[in-house]
């Protein structure tokens, strides 16, 4: 909400008063004078008018889990447990996930309260690279890599997927950077070669990269250049 509706909610200040004050530096946002009254407050900023708490400011919350397979990307599910249950943290009911991994997909998973940043993460505009370790039933063929390069036609959807890098790291083995995130994307590219995918694991995300100390179930809080490095697009080639 605007700053100044946020203030002319106040019961003993009309516009006029509120368009003063702030003209008149007497508003902070987060510590700092604030005499632009169409500036966006979120849920995180603290606002004073004066010596007068006017919004406390929620504290954001980033965090990146090492996901394990067996384990529900949800808030909530009735038969299996969800990646929340796994976190030790108040208040949890507030928290979502910026994305999410298949059931049987391991790896780097984002979980916050900030709706805005989340926005950014899954924003596929963004095209941030999401990069995974892949294992396939039967050995994968040099000519995967031209393929998904081009791109590959999905007719339920009627598209076209976006050029995807495959390196090759082993018979079975290889490492898939992708700019989108269709259901089951990476299964079904495989699947083109009829080539069944066993195991999937996300390293990245971004620039952003799963910590390696991070057993599998196990989070940590985010940086803070960690959370800003999903602040603006991250196109790659």
């Amino acid at each position: 909400m605007r700053l100044d509706r946020i203030l002319s909610n106040l019961a003993h200040l009309n516009r006029q008063t509120v368009r003063q004050m702030i003209a008149g530096g007497r508003v902070r946002v987060d510590g700092n004078c604030c005499r632009d009254g169409r500036f966006e407050v979120r849920i995180f900023n603290r606002v004073e008018l004066d010596d007068v708490l006017v919004q406390a400011g929620k504290p954001a919350r980033y965090f990146m889990l090492h996901k394990p397979v067996g384990v529900v990307s949800a808030t909530y599910h009735e038969a299996h447990r969800t990646v929340i249950d796994l976190l030790d943290e108040p208040a949890k009911d507030e928290l979502h996930l910026a994305g999410r991994l298949d059931l049987n997909t391991s790896g780097l998973l984002l979980i916050t309260n900030d709706g805005q940043w989340s926005r950014h993460v899954t924003n596929p505009g963004s095209r941030k690279a999401k990069v995974y370790l892949v294992e396939t039933e039967n050995d994968i063929a040099p000519e995967y890599i031209e393929t998904f390069a081009r791109g590959l036609y999905f007719a339920f959807e009627d598209l076209t997927t976006l050029p995807a890098k495959l390196e090759i790291l082993a018979p079975r083995r290889a490492r898939l950077s992708l700019h989108e995130g269709r259901y089951h994307q990476v299964k079904r590219m495989f699947g083109h070669f009829q080539n069944k995918v066993i195991g999937l694991h996300r390293t990245h995300i971004g620039s952003l990269e799963l910590d390696p100390n991070l057993a599998p179930g196990q989070y940590r809080q985010l940086s803070a250049a960690e959370v800003a490095s999903f602040a603006e697009p991250e196109i790659q080639g």
